[in-house]
């Protein structure tokens, strides 16, 4: 049970008036006119119920597509070939005038300690994420000023010979010098689980050693436990989002590890297939299979963890991966993660928080490649829906491992193995 004291009165006071006054601390006053709104927040309330979180989003244009027209604020839109820069002083007053929007909205309509705030977005999309009540969540959809407000949901986490198999050694990787130089300067960011830096496909010691990066921007957290931070110049960047997941008593320390750690093996499992070193041998249980590469073997890696092993993710905590990745200068976004199942016919799948901050990054000059899901090939089984990032998905592959079964008569019964003890793929 939650007391939720709302201080308002009616008077005659226009909306800018009224932020001016919930901004200087005075008692928030608006016009009768205003009663549809006014006469709701009246009173103090007794709000009952389980407080959960919620991702709203206001109006007003957030940063990457901001072209003006807020007195004392220049533009700060990019064109679709340009990058965000966002150390610049535009950018970055603009960006604390949205976040201080966002604290005054929620000031104006709750006491202080009824609500928490997780996050403030303000980049890709105008909004913020929040842990409220139901009731809450009703008074802030009636609110002035909020577009939307949607209860988060979970997500969860949407291999050596694919080189060859995609024709790389012959197609793509020449063109940029070879495997050596393959993603040469090239960021990803990886909105995953984490990673395991000590892993072989990040090593950096038996590589020619990698030099500075001056468009990125990120930071590498330091691991509590070992008090080492996660960066060895292969990765560059290493940090973990967890707001709404401790909001919801979803996250515990001792499994899910606070810092990029990889709790699972999912994200380092996707970093290595996107930018693991080139000409790593596969070993399991004495067999060989074969020497992995990732796609890209020459790029970085910038890790934002918003998954864990045990309940996958919450959006409101992989929008802020999203928003500090593009923050940060990632060049690519590789997002194996989507929604535990497709949204309702009724509702349009992709005008939410989530797809919108894609559609922001992909403004910002971000490409975004996304997992097409783990279902099918049955329909209705696609959890990548924007229309305006690249889905990806798995159609065929040749992994056969060919064998055959010698019966005690000489007969041969030709089969399909478990698996192979050569090496089947060499560089």
């Amino acid at each position: 049970m939650v007391m939720l004291g709302l201080h308002l009165t009616v008077s005659d006071m226009n909306g800018t008036d009224l932020w001016a006054a919930v901004a200087g601390g005075g008692s928030v006053t608006m016009r009768a006119t205003e009663c549809g709104f006014g006469i709701l927040i009246l009173f103090t309330l007794l709000i009952i119920g389980k407080t959960e979180i919620y991702i709203v989003t206001v109006e007003g244009e957030p940063v990457i597509s901001y072209k003006g027209g807020v007195a004392g604020f220049d533009a700060t839109a990019v064109e679709s070939d340009e990058k965000l820069d966002v150390t610049s002083e535009v950018v970055t007053s603009y960006s604390r005038h949205l976040e201080k929007k966002h604290d005054m909205l929620l000031a104006m309509l709750f006491d202080l300690g009824t609500y928490k705030k997780l996050y403030s977005y303000r980049h890709l999309i105008n909004g913020f994420a929040v842990h409220i009540s139901p009731e809450q969540a009703d008074i802030l959809r009636r609110a002035p000023g909020v577009r939307s407000v949607e209860r988060d949901w979970k997500v969860r986490r949407l291999t050596t010979h694919t080189p060859q198999f995609l024709g790389l050694p012959t197609g793509v990787w020449p063109t940029g010098g070879g495997f050596d130089r393959a993603g040469e300067d090239i960021v990803i960011g990886l909105v995953d689980s984490g990673i395991y830096p000590h892993h072989p496909s990040f090593a950096t010691h038996n590589t020619e050693p990698y030099g500075p990066v001056p468009k990125y921007r990120g930071k590498c957290e330091v691991d509590p436990d070992t008090k080492r931070d996660f960066c060895n110049g292969k990765i560059i960047g290493a940090q973990h989002f967890a707001e709404a997941a401790i909001a919801a008593g979803a996250f515990n320390p001792a499994i899910d590890f606070a810092s990029p750690c990889d709790g699972d093996g999912h994200g380092s499992h996707t970093a290595a297939i996107a930018a693991g070193n080139n000409g790593i041998p596969v070993r399991m249980h004495g067999f060989e299979f074969g020497k992995a590469s990732g796609m890209a073997p020459r790029a970085r890696i910038a890790v934002y963890k918003a998954l864990y092993r045990l309940f996958g993710g919450f959006v409101a905590d992989v929008v802020a991966a999203i928003e500090q990745a593009v923050h940060d200068g990632v060049d690519i976004l590789n997002l194996s993660v989507g929604p535990n199942s497709p949204p309702a016919t009724t509702k349009t799948t992709f005008l939410n928080p989530f797809d919108a901050t894609l559609l922001s990054a992909v403004k910002a000059g971000v490409f975004v490649a996304q997992a097409a899901g783990n279902g099918g090939p049955f329909p209705k089984t696609l959890l990548s829906y924007s229309p305006w990032i690249v889905s990806v998905a798995a159609a065929v592959d040749d992994r056969r491992y060919k064998n055959h079964l010698t019966l005690g008569n000489g007969k041969i019964l030709p089969g399909i193995g478990l698996s192979r003890d050569q090496v089947f793929y060499t560089p």
